[in-house]
């Protein structure tokens, strides 16, 4: 007897690989065409820093919130063209959407009032100051008696 595994799809899998899987209601159709930006967190000293690289977007595009602890970054991009004729009639009308949103869940030593961001040259930095206690402490030298 010999024992076959199988997948569970409706059609072979070289159907899937040749014409996708996002015919049939699969997530990968929201997925299609879609990128999340890349995002650098650096650990300092007094801060958390969360960089996102978000180029040609404005700093309007985005939304920056922070619920229980829960810092959510997302954006909504949209464009039209489009191209008439001499009587006003379409011959071209384009529609371009795009959004992402990414979160992440902050330590308790962020001081959640004194979270601050900027957008510049299509990186947006965000900065979580460190509560007191989580700074580092300078090395104490004690005497030996």
């Amino acid at each position: 007897m010999t024992l076959v595994k199988r997948n569970g799809d409706l059609f072979p899998s070289l159907w899937n690989t040749f014409f996708g899987e996002d015919w049939f209601g699969n997530p990968n159709i929201a997925q299609a065409g879609t990128t999340v930006p890349a995002v650098n967190i650096k650990d300092t000293a007094d801060n958390f820093e969360v960089e996102m690289a978000a180029p040609g977007m404005k700093k309007d595009d985005f939304q920056v919130n922070l619920d229980n602890n829960i810092l959510t970054i997302s954006a909504e991009q949209k464009s039209e063209s489009e191209d008439k004729d001499k009587h006003g009639n379409y011959t071209r009308r384009e529609f371009s959407y795009s959004s992402f949103s990414r979160s992440f869940t902050l330590p308790d030593t962020v001081e959640a009032d004194k979270i601050g961001a900027k957008y510049k040259d299509g990186v947006l930095r965000i900065t979580l100051p460190k509560k007191e206690e989580a700074k580092p402490k300078p090395v104490k030298q004690i005497a030996i008696s």
